[in-house]
């Protein structure tokens, strides 16, 4: 064993590598042309892979809270094939036929493939090439599982908000003809939500906030100046457009403002009190859009939710090109 795993540090920690990274012996047991990925610690402790890590973790734990499943870490709880089906089965309201104990490794790898199988038939459709096997989910590659689930939540449409741009520094471990050979490379984990979710084309938005944020405030300034005209006829006041349209409640109001009519009070919360109320807000106020004359609004509600300000920005210039001349 300790033959082994020298062998394993000296693969990785060849001249000219990056920074070492601390190699476990089961990492270094591999059989001919196997490959094992180790993350750099480095990356695992950029604040952005933990909020990736944790915000999957809570979207799968909301997903199975019916099923009295908590899952804690994703490589430990996700390997084996068992909460990976039971996610799926409550994702697509589907039932995988296989087996709902499996102790032996051969039965694991058997309900993996099945689930595996099903997500592919899922994902097909949108021509997106899969990162991860049955060979690296079970072997607890975390890169692997990552990329799994992100994939879901973005076909699945998950209200949830995955943090832009995360990539991670990895060392690939591959046994060929007996000797370890190791090479870095970078992990692309998540792109921009647009992209992630399929909507390629970019706006102006989108070169505003790449190319030109000192612009973005002159911009945000207009917008809070056009909807506190009309919310100030009910004496609301606007001024962080990040936050205060996140429940729905000042654009369903704005609505009703613009269109001069009474909104009905029954049918949205005008006091929302969790994350389904205010997707309801916002979804409600997309909806009156529509029946204004407008385009269907390119951001999801529960992006406006989570308090993303490019869709926010996007909704609310939407409202300001037809409506900026009205008094």
């Amino acid at each position: 064993m300790s033959d082994l795993q020298e062998e394993g540090k000296n693969a990785i920690n060849l001249p000219m590598s990056p920074a070492s990274v601390e190699i476990h012996p089961e990492d270094t047991l591999l059989e001919e042309n196997q490959e094992r990925m180790v993350i750099d610690p480095t990356s695992r402790d950029d604040p952005r892979f933990r909020e990736l890590v944790k915000v999957l973790i809570d979207w799968v734990n909301d997903v199975l809270v019916g099923e009295r499943i908590i899952v804690k870490q994703l490589e430990e709880d996700l390997y084996d094939g068992q909460v990976l089906q039971k996610l799926l089965e409550k994702l697509a309201g589907c039932k995988l036929n296989v087996a709902e104990v499996t102790q032996s490794e051969i039965a694991q790898k058997q309900k993996l493939q099945t689930a595996l199988q099903a997500v592919q038939e899922l994902l097909r459709p949108h021509g997106r090439a899969l990162q991860w096997t049955v060979d690296t989910i079970h072997g607890k590659n975390l890169v692997a599982i990552l990329h799994l689930l992100v994939a879901l939540a973005m076909h699945f449409r998950a209200p949830i908000r995955l943090p832009e741009h995360v990539s991670v520094q990895v060392v690939v471990i591959r046994k060929r003809e007996g000797l370890l050979h190791s090479s870095h490379i970078t992990e692309e984990l998540t792109t921009t939500t647009e992209m992630m979710m399929g909507r390629f084309e970019r706006d102006a938005f989108d070169t505003l906030f790449d190319h030109a944020p000192d612009k973005l405030s002159v911009v945000k300034k207009s917008l809070i100046t056009f909807v506190n005209k009309h919310l100030g006829k009910l004496n609301l006041e606007v001024t962080e457009l990040e936050t205060q349209f996140a429940d729905g409640v000042y654009l369903v109001l704005l609505m009703g403002l613009l269109e001069d009519y009474f909104v009905p009070l029954h049918n949205f919360y005008l006091t929302p009190d969790s994350f389904d109320q205010k997707v309801h807000n916002v979804s409600f106020a997309f909806e009156l859009m529509l029946d204004g004359g407008l385009k269907k609004p390119k951001a999801r509600p529960e992006d406006v939710v989570n308090l993303d300000l490019k869709s926010t920005l996007r909704v609310l210039y939407n409202l300001f090109t037809k409506y900026k001349h009205l008094e």
